[in-house]
């Protein structure tokens, strides 16, 4: 599809971090052909210096499946996303066999998905039939690898189920993957050793891909979880990316920085680890992965609230407190009810957990990034992250609270994320770069997203480009959906 555009007197911040200027850009099939003072295009848009910035990237998404199954991803594309990197948290849609073993967590990642894929060749190919409106780029999970090879045993590999756990991971790599993940607190992958992941992390170096982890311990094991990163990528000779780096629990508020200070020696020392965040004092994530049935954590049980709920649906926008009190049960009892009804791995909490002075630390640094994690679900009531991650970065954290200038916020969201996870010719509004665009008021957007509410879609975007063609305007998606699934690096 070819497509001819000029956008005219726009505020220009063209992700480098530097500030912005008044230009022309002027788009040529899928790329910007020119900036400055454009020529006559096919459709001509006055901005009237409202602000041009490169589309932003989901470092941190689950999008797997959404991508396929609700190809238009309004919840996303409305927030300025232009492409997401999946795979996140050791889990991936492939290399998985359809009707074989999968990593429990798929059941509330993957909602009511049911393809998998042996490999991402066959994914892209299921991609590219369902013409989604963003571009994605595929990390290659742990714990899918795990299950496809072993099952969920939570045991350690033999020497064979390693080397084809490593063949895995290398052939993903061949196949376009931006590198490998891990979860380490979900099953099975939460009983690999460091060994384990550096022998199947080996790869990663010969490609330049990164190892990216919800590593072991976002808590009580914060600094020595973050040090465990810190020595896989060292003995792997790779680039690192901690996911959602958090401090949770009261008792653990603070120690962002001191883990913050550890990455940066370490980088200082040589290696070359980032970091990304969402912007909320809440997670999220399956419920039945966070607590022992054998011993309820009462202290975890008293700062969910439920997201979805298939087995109840009532429960959903609701606290476990107010929920046990209505009942006449108490916490333990009610957790062990939730983790016992129909569809309880598809139970997804979420958990606040975070203070506001660890999320402004988080964001302030310069090498985080931003992720939503968000979990695509088209039912209950999820984390309001999902719909309002990008404008909040820059609504809230921004002009609100005065972090960072807009063209650092979109520095943060944009060419650095392109830069670590390959996405080549994008991230920067140059000559010659894809067409990823959005057109935005900086004074007026917002999200709107909130607990209670979290269906809604921020305001303040005029217009979204994906490899050139118009993919949202007025706040409204289009019928014209341009994403590719993309190659690592090239």
């Amino acid at each position: 599809m070819s497509f001819d555009l000029s956008i005219r007197d726009a505020l220009l911040f063209d992700g480098s971090g530097q500030p912005p200027r008044i230009a022309d850009v002027h788009i040529e099939g899928d790329r910007i052909a020119s900036i400055g003072s454009a020529p006559s295009g096919k459709r001509e848009i006055a901005a009237r210096g409202r602000a041009l910035a490169p589309g932003f990237v989901d470092v941190h998404a689950h999008d797997d499946a959404a991508l396929l199954s609700t190809p238009k991803l309004e919840f996303k594309l409305l927030q300025g996303v232009t492409s997401v990197v999946i795979g996140n948290c050791g889990f991936s849609l492939a290399p998985l066999l359809p009707g074989g073993a999968e990593p429990p967590g798929n059941a509330s990642l993957f909602p009511g998905f049911a393809q998998r894929f042996s490999d991402l060749d066959e994914y892209r190919t299921a991609f590219d039939a369902a013409c989604p409106a963003l571009n994605a780029v595929s990390l290659v999970g742990h714990n899918a690898i795990r299950a496809r090879v072993m099952g969920n045993d939570e045991r350690p590999p033999t020497r064979d189920e390693m080397a084809r756990m490593r063949g895995h991971v290398r052939c993903a790599l061949e196949q376009g993957a931006a590198g490998f993940s891990t979860g380490l607190i979900y099953r099975p992958g939460r009983v690999a050793t460091a060994a384990e992941i550096i022998e199947l992390a080996q790869p990663l170096s010969e490609f330049g891909a990164i190892y990216a982890t919800h590593m072991r311990s976002e808590g009580d094991r914060l600094l020595e979880s973050v040090e465990e990163t810190l020595g896989i990528a060292r003995a792997v000779g790779c680039r690192a990316q901690i996911s959602h780096h958090k401090a949770g629990g009261r008792r653990n508020w603070g120690k962002v920085k001191a883990s913050l200070a550890r990455v940066d020696a370490a980088n200082q020392a040589g290696a070359d680890v980032s970091l990304d965040v969402y912007p909320y004092i809440a997670g999220s994530g399956p419920m039945i992965e966070y607590f022992d049935p054998n011993q309820i954590d009462l202290g975890l049980a008293e700062i969910i609230q439920v997201a979805s709920c298939p087995g109840c649906p009532a429960y959903e926008g609701r606290r476990l407190p107010e929920i046990a009190a209505s009942e006449g049960l108490g916490l333990a009892e009610l957790v062990s009810k939730i983790l016992k009804l129909p569809g309880a791995e598809r139970t997804v909490a979420i958990t606040f957990m975070m203070n506001e002075e660890d999320v402004e630390t988080n964001l302030r640094h310069p090498r985080v990034m931003v992720g939503s994690d968000g979990l695509p679900n088209p039912d209950g009531r999820p984390h309001p992250r999902l719909y309002g991650t990008f404008p909040r970065v820059l609504g809230e954290y921004g002009r609100r609270r005065g972090l960072f200038s807009l063209e650092a916020a979109i520095a943060k969201m944009s060419s650095l994320p392109c830069e670590r996870f390959g996405l080549c010719d994008r991230g920067r509004i140059e000559v010659g770069a894809f067409a990823d665009l959005l057109l935005f008021d900086p004074e007026t957007i917002v999200d709107c997203a909130t607990y209670a509410d979290p269906k809604q879609h921020p305001t303040g975007i005029d217009l979204v480009l994906v490899n050139g063609a118009v993919a949202a305007e007025g706040g409204r998606t289009t019928d014209v959906r341009t994403g590719r699934l993309l190659r690592f690096k090239t």
